[in-house]
C-alpha cells in the first residue's frame, strides 16, 4: 500500500516556496452536521509519525497522529454550517471551510496543496489541486486527520443532544440507523435540508 510522502512538498520547495500547507475537508456526504476543513503546514524536521489518509487509519492511530500533528505543526481548523451548505451547495460550502482554514493560519502559507480537483475561488495564494491528495501528500494527509477528528467530535457532541440517529457512530452519514431514525424521529435543526433523503421527509405531501 502506497503511503503519502513529501514529493509534492519538495517540488514546491524546489520552486522557491517555503510555507507549504496541505488542505483537506471532511463531511461532504453526511445528511447532518457541518463540513469541516483543516490546513496544516508541517515541520519537515519534525514530521509526525504514521501520517496517512485518515480513512486508512484506525481510530486509535488517528488519535495518536492527531496529537502529534497538533503539537508539531502550524495548523487551523474551520467549518461551514448546515445553513451555509443549504444556502450554497455542499461543494461551495466545503470550499468556504477550506478558505477559512487557510486564512486562519499564522503566518499565512505561500503555497497550497489542496485535496481534490478544484481550487476554492476565495483562495488567491499559489495552489495546486491534488486528486486523492490525502494518499499522496503528507501535508494533505495531516489535514485530513485533523478535519476528521474535529468533525467526529462535533457529531459525538450532537449525538448526545439528539439521540437516536447514531451520530456518535455514523458521523451523520446515511447509515441504516440514521435513515430509519429520520423517518421515525423526523428532521433536526442539524440536518441538511438540501440533501435528498432529508428533503423528501420534509416535503412528503
Amino acid at each position: 500500500m502506497e503511503k503519502p510522502d513529501l514529493s509534492l512538498e519538495d517540488a514546491a520547495r524546489g520552486r522557491g516556496f517555503l510555507r507549504i500547507a496541505g488542505v483537506d475537508e471532511v463531511g461532504r456526504g453526511p445528511l447532518a452536521g457541518p463540513v469541516t476543513a483543516a490546513a496544516v503546514i508541517l515541520d519537515v524536521n519534525a514530521l509526525p509519525e504514521g501520517l496517512n489518509d485518515s480513512k486508512k487509519l484506525t481510530a486509535k492511530r488517528r488519535a495518536i497522529a492527531e496529537a502529534e500533528i497538533l503539537a508539531r505543526s502550524n495548523w487551523a481548523i474551520a467549518h461551514a454550517s448546515v445553513e451555509e451548505i443549504d444556502a450554497h451547495n455542499i461543494l461551495r460550502a466545503s470550499h468556504l471551510a477550506m478558505e477559512r482554514a487557510v486564512m486562519a493560519l499564522d503566518p499565512l502559507p505561500d503555497f497550497l496543496l489542496i485535496d481534490g480537483n478544484l481550487i476554492p475561488r476565495g483562495l488567491t495564494l499559489p495552489a495546486e489541486a491534488v486528486v486523492k491528495g490525502d494518499a499522496r501528500s503528507v501535508s494533505i494527509a495531516a489535514a485530513s486527520i485533523l478535519a476528521k477528528e474535529a468533525r467526529d467530535r462535533i457529531m459525538v457532541d450532537l449525538a448526545q443532544q439528539f439521540p437516536g440517529y447514531g451520530w456518535d457512530r455514523n458521523a451523520g452519514y446515511p447509515s441504516k440507523q440514521h435513515r430509519e431514525a429520520l423517518v421515525e424521529l423526523g428532521v433536526t435543526p442539524h440536518h441538511r435540508r438540501s440533501f435528498k433523503p432529508v428533503h423528501k421527509i420534509l416535503y412528503q405531501e
